[in-house]
Formats: structure tokens, sequence, C-alpha cells
């Protein structure tokens, strides 16, 4: 309904006191509040009732109405009751910010105004949204195959010709309308959701559009079940763990209705993940019995029985014992005052599938569990034929990041980090106490790279690069500038390119005449180079303690 139709009903005893070119405004809903920042309860297009008990001095009026005005909300209405006058102050904040504003007559009760709008609204959307709903939850109770995302996106193509998907924040495939025909390639999926994911870390409503290359989009987000619960929560929390909705069209062109059925599609999406995350309740559990059994020390054989209770419903049709791995991941912000872990364990349960594997159900291979800071995946592994030793199979931690970096790196923005550490596979439950150990230790070796999304497995941990990540700054600097200092310094003096020099030398495992062939150089003039090292840092080259120095430096440098 619009604004205007309010001002028409005498029964609500409204009258205007600003923001009469603003009457054509879309009322979608209503709110009362008293508080003084109301926000999180605001999605936009609600006709906003105060009985003005937030106010406390002139001051006070125009950060509430910001905030207001900020939220998208349709007007503002406030009782008279209390003051016995709306203020100025509220009047010339709502002129500045353009925000209509209704006195509401003492006499009458915001319940009546409340119910007249839901009644109004409900009405105008009984057309198309309501037919769908209807359609939806028939097609649902005919059983699994009937529902599902696909079903609704199928109505959104054959009712309002829309190509539609639903994506992971990481980009990966849900569901997509008939349609839509082809799947989106890879690389637009992980776009979008990259793009998605920054417009929600800076606080935009959406939708959200795209271009890429000639198709424009419009992303609408598919709140979690934790975000329709009213209580205050940090973006942060459900920003890396939210699906949306990707629609090939300019919504910015929309009227109203349109966006309203959009925005109860999400609704319907959001319902049927619910629905299907029940599934992932359960392997949770597992996880998180057979974490607490390896952690509390608990005998082999105990562990080994609650791995076969969890084998048949991670490996569904295998009768043969898998493998295991572990991967432990942390997701850290800025300042401590978001937990970590079950913002980390979503976010697990989403990047241990494949990125190019579509559907909405998770893998059925993973169970994550989440203790403090820290999500630890349990992830089986169908068992490998005898000639093989089951070492190489399973995730690795150098591609396990490769699909969903950049869209993970936006959702992260500049206050969050994530890192994962991947052991090696293992295949009893005497292993999986090293199994966990060794992913932990592989994490901490991420976490002291540079990046936002980092990961290492345990290949890295019988490396020097286990090491150097851990060795303070101010001993690096120290090493390096020891031994590295004079050489840089008579290179800008001389242009000499000791240092080159240097690193062509070690990488040729001290062969003259490799070395020499590489740098295009005299073998004398190497020779000549080499000794010039060795005199200004008073090393031997010829010896392997000075070769590790000088090759430990340069990897630190």
């Amino acid at each position: 309904m619009r604004l205007r139709a309010l001002l028409d009903t005498d029964a609500l005893g409204l009258r205007l006191l600003g923001g009469e070119d603003e009457l054509d405004r879309t009322v979608r809903g209503v709110m009362t509040t008293d508080l003084k920042d109301p926000s999180r309860y605001l999605s936009g297009g609600e006709l906003v009732l105060t009985g003005l008990a937030w106010r406390h001095d002139a001051a006070d009026s125009e950060p509430f109405v910001r905030i207001l005005a900020g939220a998208g909300v349709a007007a503002l209405a406030a009782g008279e009751a209390e003051l016995g006058d709306v203020p100025d102050d509220l009047i010339r904040a709502c002129v500045r910010h353009r925000l209509p504003l209704f006195g509401v007559n003492e006499s009458v009760a915001f319940a009546t105004i409340t119910e007249h709008v839901v009644r109004q609204v409900s009405g105008e959307r009984a057309g198309d949204l309501a037919a769908v709903v209807d359609r939806h939850r028939r097609m649902m109770t005919s059983g699994p195959a009937g529902g599902g995302p696909d079903v609704v996106l199928d109505l959104l193509g054959s009712d309002l010709d829309l190509r539609a998907w639903v994506l992971s924040p990481t980009g990966r495939p849900i569901a997509g309308s008939k349609l839509a025909g082809a799947a989106l390639p890879a690389d637009v999926c992980a776009r979008l959701a990259a793009e998605h994911l920054a417009a929600a870390r800076t606080g935009r409503r959406g939708p959200h559009r795209v271009t890429v290359g000639t198709a424009t989009y419009s992303l609408f987000p598919i709140p979690s079940s934790g975000r329709s619960t009213g209580a205050s929560r940090d973006v942060r929390e459900t920003v890396l763990s939210d699906w949306l909705l990707a629609v090939e069209a300019d919504a910015g062109d929309w009227p109203d209705e349109r966006l309203d059925l959009l925005q109860g599609v999400t609704q319907l999406i959001s319902v049927e993940r619910e629905r299907r995350d029940a599934a992932r309740t359960v392997r949770r559990r597992l996880a998180q019995e057979v974490l607490e059994l390896v952690q509390t020390g608990a005998a082999p054989a105990e562990i080994a029985a609650r791995l076969r209770v969890a084998a048949p419903v991670l490996l569904p049709g295998l009768g043969a014992a898998p493998h295991w791995q572990v991967v432990v991941a942390r997701v850290e912000w800025d300042g401590g005052d978001i937990e970590g872990g079950p913002v980390a364990q979503a976010l697990l349960e989403e990047i241990l599938v494949n990125p190019l594997t579509a559907g909405p159900e998770h893998s059925d291979r993973i169970a994550v569990a989440h203790t403090g800071e820290e999500a630890i995946a349990l992830l089986a592994l169908p068992a490998v034929s005898s000639e093989h030793d089951g070492s190489e199979s399973g995730l690795l931690a150098d591609t396990l990041l490769e699909a969903v970096r950049d869209p993970l790196t936006a959702g992260l923005n500049d206050d969050g980090r994530l890192t994962l550490g991947v052991s090696a596979a293992v295949h009893s439950a005497e292993g999986l106490r090293g199994a966990l150990e060794e992913a932990r230790h592989a994490r901490r070796v991420a976490a002291a790279r540079p990046g936002r999304v980092c990961a290492a497995g345990h290949q890295e941990l019988a490396s020097h690069v286990l090491l150097l990540p851990f060795v303070p700054d101010d001993v690096r600097r120290a090493f390096t500038a020891r031994l590295l200092d004079p050489l840089r310094d008579y290179d800008r003096r001389h242009r000499a390119e000791l240092v080159t020099t240097l690193e062509a030398f070690l990488d040729c495992d001290g062969s003259w005449t490799r070395c020499a062939t590489r740098l295009h150089l005299h073998v004398n003039t190497l020779r000549y180079r080499v000794g010039r090292i060795e005199q200004l840092t008073s090393r031997d080259l010829s010896r392997l303690e000075d070769k590790l120095d000088f090759f430990l430096a340069l990897r630190m440098s």
C-alpha cells in the first residue's frame, strides 16, 4: 500500500507533518519501537510507530532519524500521547533525511494502525506471492522429489520469465531453474558470490546489482534461520554461511510488487534450507562425540567403536571401513568480539564440498564439530585398494581453497582471517589423535603466513617451511641483515649483483659450471663474485653450514 492511502483513512488519526513529496512510497510492513537504534529489526519499507520514549533531549532526534533513513523505512509515525505534540527537532531531522513524518492522535492505539496496515499489505500480496507459496507447499507435500529450491526457481521461470540460481557463499551452485538452462560458469559463480559477500560486509541492503560481461544479475540474500530470530547479531556471524539468490535481471527497474515476490521466494528457500540442514545436525553430533573421545584420551577400541557407528552415516552404501582425515579451521576477527567456532564450522562444511558439485546436499562424508574458536572436520575417505597405502588419497591443502579464495576474501573483508590445516589420511582409531594434532599444527603454520585465507597440509610439516614462520620478526631481521645487508650495500654502490649471484649459486647446488651458464658469466667472473661475497660476509661458501645460513637468510628476507 502507499503512504498516501494512510491519510485517506480517518480512523487512523494520522496527520502529515513532513514529506508530502514522498507519499507515493510503498509500505511493506509495520513496526513499533522505542529503541534508540532499532536497525537490527528493520528490513526496509516499514511504517515505524514510536511513542518517543527514546527521546530525552533534542540531540536524540537526528541519530534516530538517520538510522531509520539508512534502513530504508517508508515513514515514521510519532505518537502525541507522551509529549503532547511531536517536537520540532524531530520534524526538522525528518525533513533533512527526506523521511515522511506523521503525527498519531493520542486517542488512536498503535495496534489499530498496525492491524490496518497488515490487513492492507496482506491483501495486496495475495496475488502472485500467495499463488507461488501455495503451489510450492503443495509440491513439497507430494514428497522430496516435488520440493526444493529448484521448484521455486522453476516457478519464477514459468510465472515471471526469470532465469535464477541459488548459490552458496563460496559460489557453489545449489539450484537453478529449468529456464536458466546450462549452469553458470564457475568463474561467474565465484564473482557473484564475492560481490554478494563484499556488499553484505559493507552493510548495503539487497538486492545488489552486478554486471558480468554483458549480463546483469541482481543478488538477493537468503538469510539463515538464525538471522530471523530478531536477536541482535553481527553480520560477521552469518555472512560466510548464507546462501544467495542470483537473478539474471536488473532489479533496479522493478516495481515494488515484484521485489516483494522475490523477497518471499528467498524466505521459501530459507525454510527449505532449514529442512535440509537436519542431516547436518546428525553429522555434527557424530563428529563431536568422536572428537571428545580423542581429546580426552579414550582407548582406541572405544574410538574405533564410535567410528564404526559413524561410518554407515558418513559413507552410506559402502561396506568397507574407510580411512579418515582431519581438517582444522579457525575464523578470527579483529577485536576478538565475535565467536569464531560456529562461523568456522559452517564455513568448513561448505568449503569441504567440491565447488564444482551442484546440489543442495552437502557431502555426506563430512562431519564437522566446533570447540571454542576452532572447527574440526572428520572426513571419511572410501577404503583404497591394498596396493595403495592411502597416504596420497583425500584432501590436499594446496588445492582446497583455490576455487573459494576470492569469495571468502571478500567476505572476510579487512578484519577477518581464515586458516586451515589438513592432516594425512589415517587408517585406524589409533592414528586419529595424531591426525588431529597434525592438522592443528599445520593450521598454525598457515596462520603464520600472510593473507586473509591460508591453508597448510601435513606435507609441509617435514620441511624447513615449518620452522621459518615461527622465527620472531626481530630475529629474522637481525639474521638477514647480518648476512645480506653487506651484499646489498655493495650492489647499490657497484651494481655488482652479488645477491643475484648468491641465489643462483645456491640454487645450482654450488656447481660453478651450471651457475656460470645460468648467469651467462665466465667461470672466473663467477669465482670473483663468490670470493667477494665471502670477503664481505666472512663466510665460506664451500662449507655446508654457511651455505645453509645464506639459504635461510634469502628465504626469510
